[in-house]
């Protein structure tokens, strides 16, 4: 993986996490993700005139991925509701790298190097790890946050597989989370009909912030897996978890304990293996 690669991968980490701590701040996880999916749509409908059409091979990705979101969003609202930040976002984000690592092998034969694997581990090993309470995991949550690893890796995969056949990073990115994003209000009305979506300037622009703060995320990973191995840009990705633990410590008051900076820095190491 070149530098220019890692530097935007790591720019979309520190935007990623940002976005989970508007989510898991907003307190209503499921009005906050709905609005967040009604701005990413929007955001796109603005994008697609001006973009060409991602090639006729990668639309079945495209619509595969964009309903893996779907059930991606549904979990992690769960997992957030059932545990804290700084472990469900960990357990969630840790679990997938390996995953997205094995796929992409059976799947695409895209084996990594042995310092790639070995990076690949300490990085999950480190995002783990910082989930631990007293040298167990957290009961609530677990079981969503490691079904949201599970989306994670499926819906990685299926666009690493569909940006690289599109012929336009950028257009796929747009157009799948057109795709996603138009399913939210849907989804919204048919579970709370009669709830009202705005609540207020403040607290919905902040929710549709997190929704373009995604998109430009996620659309810079799905770049970035164009140019360098999918397990690679997935570990480096799930750094993220970095920023994650000190913007709990900054803004939820949670505890930043010396295990949790030693997890820190055995991710630090993975991420100079990957690099």
């Amino acid at each position: 993986m070149s530098l220019s690669i890692a530097a935007l991968v790591l720019f979309a980490a520190l935007l990623h996490a940002s976005w989970n701590a508007l989510l898991k701040g907003g307190g209503d996880g499921f009005w906050a993700m709905t609005v967040m999916g009604i701005a990413t749509s929007f955001a796109c409908a603005v994008l697609v005139p001006f973009l060409p059409m991602p090639a006729r091979s990668s639309w079945p990705y495209i619509a595969a991925s964009a309903l893996l979101h779907v059930g991606y969003n549904a979990f992690l609202v769960r997992a957030y509701r059932g545990g804290d930040f700084g472990s469900a976002y960990p357990i969630a984000r840790g679990s997938s790298p390996l995953l997205v690592t094995l796929g992409a092998a059976l799947i695409v034969g895209e084996w990594p190097m042995l310092l790639g694997i070995v990076g690949i581990i300490l990085v999950s090993s480190g995002i783990i790890s910082l989930a631990f309470r007293e040298r167990r995991l957290p009961e609530a949550g677990i079981f969503y946050a490691l079904g949201t690893g599970l989306f994670i890796a499926a819906y990685s995969v299926t666009d690493g597989i569909g940006g690289r056949q599109s012929g336009n990073a950028v257009a796929y990115t747009v157009w799948m989370c057109l795709a996603w994003g138009a399913s939210a209000l849907p989804i919204y009305l048919a579970r709370r009909p009669g709830v009202a979506i705005w609540r207020g300037s403040r607290k919905t622009g902040l929710a549709a912030l997190g929704g373009v703060i995604s998109l430009a995320a996620y659309g810079i990973i799905i770049f970035a897996m164009t140019r360098a191995p999918m397990g690679s840009v997935s570990a480096l990705r799930e750094t993220s978890v970095l920023f994650a633990v000190f913007l709990a410590r900054i803004f939820f008051g949670e505890t930043l304990t010396a295990r949790r900076i030693l997890s820190a820095l055995v991710i630090a190491a993975g991420a100079l293996c990957l690099e």
